[in-house]
């Protein structure tokens, strides 16, 4: 079982970095494409940086379920021996 919640940990975390490297591509594609300053360069960028946040948070909660379960496998361990 606590392989199991390593492994979903583990793929949120994975799935939390594939979100930011998309949502940074869109920010980056956003300043090359716009001209500076513009309402519409502002207003498309919103978005990915919010993701960007979002995707943020998901990593730093899913390093948690992995640090978790990693601590509990580690007290396992200690009981056991």
């Amino acid at each position: 079982m606590i392989n199991n919640t390593l492994a979903i940990g583990m793929q949120g975390i994975q799935d939390g970095m594939y979100g930011m490297e998309n949502a940074a591509r869109k920010i980056a594609r956003a300043g090359a494409d716009g001209p500076q300053g513009s309402a519409e360069t502002g207003s498309s960028l919103i978005e990915p940086i919010m993701d960007l946040k979002l995707y943020e948070r998901s990593v730093e909660a899913s390093s948690q379920v992995v640090k978790v379960a990693d601590e509990t496998l580690g007290t396992l361990l200690d009981i056991v021996v």
